[in-house]
């Protein structure tokens, strides 16, 4: 979801396709959104209220869907989306985690443990996404 940052769009230049820019590499592409994610993609409820994801994801069901996945630049290729789901114990979400091992919370207690499980376990580590989500699990939360 974060990505919209990296994303520009410079122009639309078709009812379905984007004239667009990956800031971190500067190389234009040519956005098509996909044929059948076309209908979830005219609605703008979820861009408008969340002005820094990417201009393309759109809520389907309780998923959230690159509408431009057959053109998505390579950055979000290579990008693991949601690796770590966090509840508490009665299993409401409190936050999730990115395949970049990064917390995504509003929760300040979440948080602050999650600061401790990366000084305690550092991305270097080969299994410190394994290691972290039974660190949460040692202190309460549910990780799935």
């Amino acid at each position: 979801m974060h990505l919209g940052d990296y994303i520009v769009i410079e122009r639309q230049t078709g009812p379905f396709t984007f004239a667009c820019e990956s800031v971190s590499t500067g190389t234009p592409f040519t956005a098509c959104i996909d044929e059948d994610k076309r209908e979830i993609f005219s609605d703008h409820t979820f861009p408008d209220a969340h002005p820094h994801a990417c201009r393309f994801l759109r809520p389907d069901g309780s998923l959230l869907r690159c509408t431009i996945h057959r053109d998505s630049p390579a950055q979000c290729k290579f990008y693991r989306c949601v690796v770590m789901r966090i509840a508490d114990t009665k299993g409401n979400p409190r936050g999730t985690v990115t395949g970049t091992l990064n917390l995504h919370s509003d929760d300040a207690d979440l948080k602050a443990l999650w600061e401790a499980a990366e000084k305690e376990i550092p991305e270097s580590c080969p299994d410190a996404e394994e290691r972290r989500a039974e660190y949460l699990e040692r202190h309460g939360y549910r990780v799935t």
